[in-house]
């Protein structure tokens, strides 16, 4: 039996899965496609309680606006960076805090009412349940009513200014409590003070301590400004909290809280110069335009209502979780070297910071996610995060691969910022020093570089294995130096290390560095190292170049960062023509990686949250597992080894059993990563993938399936074209996700894949649909 044939048998028999789980079912009709010049309101279709029920810390969102330094909302759980923040299923509100944020919290205020019945334990007991039947939730705005207090509570914000609307019951004495000094998610808050500066101003500051991660405290000072006088202010000795007391007032109460990383002077400016006035509805409105204004930079039409409302709503949660944490003037925290100190970044001719500096999470995995995303609809946004990327390595002498508090954390593993930057200069997006960029990002992939260190190995340089790399092509498991810190499995580092040296190397090529464009190719090929060809997988070996013994390629982390042989076998994104190769041939490799994707299907494609993983150890055994980066490249892996009908087939049954769901229950089944998964659930559903992160030159994209009738895509004129990028379908539906024919610009397409240049010139690419694939 041929190839194609076998595999479209095991197709079927899995029972028809593309019309019984993508279509048969799903009762949602689909959107006509309608031109017309009224303005669309991207903001109503976002779903911000999207995955609640499984909130990390600075997961869920609401009132704050993209990437702000402010990200105001209500904490229904505290206790730990995971299961906290945000909760869907539980009832009761805790506080309202300011940051929420990678490895950092801070500023959470609670509105009271006081009484004789609870002045005595106010500062110990003031949590207040809430009901989902009376909140409103939306991109920018907060609405919920406290319960025990009777207090209507309203939240917005700007980027660095958190802007307070509370209807307290008549009659009753409002008070607003300052919890400095709690537990408040991934940290401590500690040293928390607060003073009255005038009749209706406070300021104060408190110390978010260090965590495992984030190794040196840092302090957040604020200022706040009332509506209505203060009347006085208590301090319980024993919490070391404060209750800042209000006189009577018939009108709602509002407050205005500016923070800073660097000074109260500095959280005074920001709150004047972002906030002027007490017009609350105003900053919602404003809020609103500027979510609407990025939102609208990529309009699908067709579809159903609800994969409208979840795209959109993956797309708001790719432009924000990094927060910004410089001030409006540029002034920002930099906790690189031994002492602290305040840094300013540069200003432009009108005094305006030329970019933003960021907190973040690790760039591991981004190569499959805002690489391709914010290059192409928000080029400014990844210039931005470039230049703050190499405003750390400025001060502290490395490119980091996810900071916090203006300082390292060494999360994850080898240098993911690489593919960021080098895509961000393949595209034009990043023009100036470029040389300079690359000794900074060439550092890292040697000794003394980033790449020595394992995840949160702060002190030592060990863990990752690098000299091991270096001088026998592979990261040996175990390490034999011992532990250092986290994720040192030996056989994912190699293929990381393989993948970014590859990247590394076609900057080199770009600038004409030819012995180190050779050295690093020759490095890119450690992926072969740990393939063994005896059971066809990426194998774990020891120093003395033995194989790991009790070898299982379903068993997580055994070698293999967050994930298993049989996922991470295929991150060779750079050369996947030699690892077919490896495996015996193109078709037995699409073979083997098709039935993958057979059995995963059968548990939907994702090993799940932590609670699925209690109740079903199995899914820690999936082949292919979309809930985590090692393997959501995969399904476009067949469009690299020339069956792109299967890259069609298999990304529209990712779509539908795994990124689909519209509820608190359900979302990326796994750790949305501050705007990776939604960035990757984007480019999924818009048809468009870069499998090398477009780092190449004249970076190429990948033609997936659409799921949408026509898409279109605001070029940023400053960057590309004053154009549009235009995705139009013919005949598509849930049943016709096969692309038989491409043309863009009228002439014919082979290959299922465009490049850069094309892209950034404008114009429009029609694909031509069908129930079958193309012959």
């Amino acid at each position: 039996m041929k190839l194609n044939q076998k595999i479209r048998n095991s197709v079927v028999g899995i029972g028809f899965i593309l019309c019984a789980l993508i279509s048969c079912k799903n009762e949602d009709k689909r959107v006509a496609v309608v031109d017309s010049d009224e303005p669309t309101d991207y903001v109503a279709k976002v779903y911000p309680q999207l995955d609640s029920e499984n909130s990390r810390w600075f997961f869920f969102a609401s009132a704050n606006r993209p990437f702000g330094m402010v990200n105001l909302s209500p904490d229904t759980q505290i206790g730990g960076a995971w299961g906290s923040g945000y909760r869907y299923k539980t009832d009761t509100i805790k506080g309202f805090s300011h940051i929420h944020a990678w490895q950092m919290s801070g500023v959470s205020v609670m509105p009271v009412t006081v009484s004789e019945s609870n002045k005595a334990t106010v500062f110990t007991d003031f949590y207040s349940k809430f009901s989902h039947e009376t909140e409103k939730i939306a991109p920018g705005y907060h609405y919920l009513e406290l319960d025990r207090y009777q207090i209507t509570s309203e939240l917005t914000s700007t980027k660095r200014v958190g802007f307070h609307q509370y209807t307290f019951p008549e009659n009753e004495k409002a008070a607003i409590l300052f919890n400095l000094n709690t537990l408040l998610g991934p940290c401590e808050n500690s040293a928390g003070v607060l003073q009255q500066n005038g009749p209706k101003e406070i300021t104060g500051s408190l110390v978010m301590e260090p965590t495992r991660r984030r190794p040196k405290p840092l302090t957040v000072y604020f200022k706040a400004l009332f509506n209505t006088p203060i009347s006085s202010i208590e301090k319980d000795e024993t919490t070391g909290n404060y209750l800042v007391n209000l006189k009577e007032t018939t009108s709602k109460v509002l407050m205005k809280i500016g923070i800073s990383y660097t000074s109260v002077a500095n959280a005074g400016n920001n709150l004047k110069e972002e906030l002027g006035h007490w017009n609350f509805d105003t900053i919602v409105s404003q809020s609103k335009t500027e979510w609407n204004d990025l939102l609208r930079r990529i309009d699908v039409q067709g579809g159903t209502e609800k994969s409208q409302k979840r795209f959109y709503t993956d797309l708001w949660h790719a432009l924000q979780g990094r927060r910004i944490i410089n001030d409006i003037n540029g002034a920002y925290p930099d906790n690189t070297a031994k002492e602290f100190r305040i840094g300013q970044l540069p200003l432009d001719d009108n005094g305006i910071p030329k970019f933003n500096h960021f907190n973040s999470d690790s760039f591991w995995g981004a190569q499959w996610t805002i690489n391709t995303l914010w290059g192409l609809a928000y080029p400014e946004i990844m210039e931005d995060f470039t230049h703050s990327l190499l405003q750390y390595y400025k001060d502290g002498g490395l490119i980091p691969r996810g900071p916090s508090g203006g300082n390292y954390t060494y999360v994850m593993t080898g240098a993911s910022s690489t593919p960021f930057i080098v895509s961000a200069i393949q595209k034009g997006i990043v023009k100036d020093d470029i040389e300079g960029i690359y000794q900074a990002l060439k550092k890292n992939h040697m000794p003394n570089g980033i790449m020595e260190k394992s995840g949160y190995e702060h002190i030592t340089n060990k863990g990752g294995g690098l000299a091991h790399y270096i001088k026998n092509g592979y990261v040996p498991y175990p390490i034999p130096e011992g532990q250092f810190g986290g994720h040192q499995d030996g056989a994912s580092l190699t293929m990381e290390y393989a993948y970014q040296d590859w990247t590394l190397a076609q900057l080199a090529k770009k600038l004409g560095h030819t012995a180190d464009y050779d050295y690093f190719m020759e490095r890119s090929k450690n992926y072969g190292n740990v393939f063994d060809k005896n059971t066809g997988w990426m194998r774990p070996k020891n120093l003395e170049g033995e194989w790991y013994q009790k070898f299982d390629p379903y068993e997580v982390k055994v070698g293999f960062i967050e994930s298993n042989s049989a996922q991470s076998t295929w991150f060779v994104p750079h050369d996947l023509e030699g690892l077919a190769t490896l495996m015996g041939g193109t078709e037995k490799a699409v073979e083997k990686l098709n039935q993958q994707f057979v059995k995963a299907a059968e548990i939907n494609f994702t090993s799940g949250t932590s609670h699925s993983l209690e109740n079903h150890p199995e899914y820690s055994r999936i082949p292919v597992n979309f809930g985590n980066q090692p393997s959501i490249q995969t399904s476009f892996v067949f469009n690299m080894l020339q069956r792109p009908d299967l890259t069609q087939y298999w990304t529209r049954n990712v779509i539908d059993k795994t990124f689909s769901g519209l509820s608190p229950a359900t979302g990326y089944n796994g750790d949305e990563d501050q705007g990776l998964m939604g960035s990757l659930n984007v480019l999924l559903k818009i048809g468009l993938f870069q499998m090398n992160g477009g780092t190449e030159d004249n970076p190429e994209y990948q033609i997936g399936s659409p799921i949408f009738d026509k898409i279109t895509i605001a070029l940023h004129p400053k960057y590309y074209s004053k154009n549009t990028f235009v995705i139009k379908t013919i005949n598509n539906s849930p049943t016709n996700v096969y692309v038989n024919k491409v043309t863009f610009n009228n002439k014919t397409i082979d290959g299922y894949k465009i490049t850069q240049k094309e892209i950034a010139n404008g114009g429009e690419l029609v694909l031509e649909m069908s129930e079958k694939p193309k012959e």
